[in-house]
């Protein structure tokens, strides 16, 4: 899945993923969906892996959305050992969205919904770096019923339960799917997978945990 030592970045998170146009996101959030489809996630520093494809021009931002939620500070993951700091995620000035910038930490795409708001909060995390496993490196091993922690800058914890994970083609990134209007509060963990090609600079899939909230204390 790594390719000659290379890293790539993840998550959340619709990282490898195909430009989706304005159309399509318009419709993916047709109805008042409480959040607005992101464009895709793309890296333009040259020491990582891009996430997105990188060329061609990218849609236009959305409208951000207005978070009232308190913003998440750690993901917590214990099936996969994660234990990791989340940071906040905004837009390059391509209109693609920022990545983390150390390895062994996530971001949390802070134009969508926070984790506790009803809509998709969107979590990236990368897959490796150049010198081993990054924080999203085991998140395809995910089964359904793990439970994904978010602590919150307020003290307040919330348990997510995954309902499933899937792998998707960078060429197809399933945008309704992912950033689409739910009935109530849901998380999107996404990261990089497939094969490296060295050709294109990006890895060939996606890979999308779905959860959804169970507790909140």
């Amino acid at each position: 899945m790594r390719a000659a030592g290379l890293l790539s970045l993840v998550l959340l998170l619709a990282a490898c993923g195909q430009q989706p146009t304005a159309g399509q996101a318009a419709a993916a959030h047709a109805a008042a969906a409480p959040s607005p489809a992101p464009p895709n996630m793309a890296v333009s520093e040259p020491t990582v892996r891009p996430l997105g494809p990188g060329t061609g021009a990218p849609p236009a931002p959305p409208v951000p959305f207005q978070s009232q939620g308190a913003p998440p500070i750690r993901l917590k993951i214990p099936s996969i050992g994660v234990d990791a700091a989340v940071g906040r995620l905004g837009l390059n000035q391509d209109g693609t969205i920022e990545v983390p910038a150390d390895f062994n930490q996530a971001g949390w795409y802070d134009k969508g919904p926070a984790p506790g708001e009803t809509g998709p909060a969107v979590v990236l995390g990368h897959l490796d770096s150049l010198t081993g496993p990054a924080v999203c490196a085991r998140l395809g091993s995910l089964r359904q019923g793990s439970d994904v922690l978010v602590i919150r800058q307020d003290g307040s914890q919330l348990r997510f339960a995954v309902e499933r994970v899937a792998s998707f083609s960078s060429d197809a990134f399933p945008t309704d799917q992912v950033y689409g209007a739910t009935r109530g509060p849901a998380l999107r963990l996404i990261t990089c997978g497939g094969n490296f090609n060295v050709g294109r600079g990006r890895y060939s899939a996606n890979v999308v945990a779905f959860a959804t909230l169970t507790q909140a204390s």
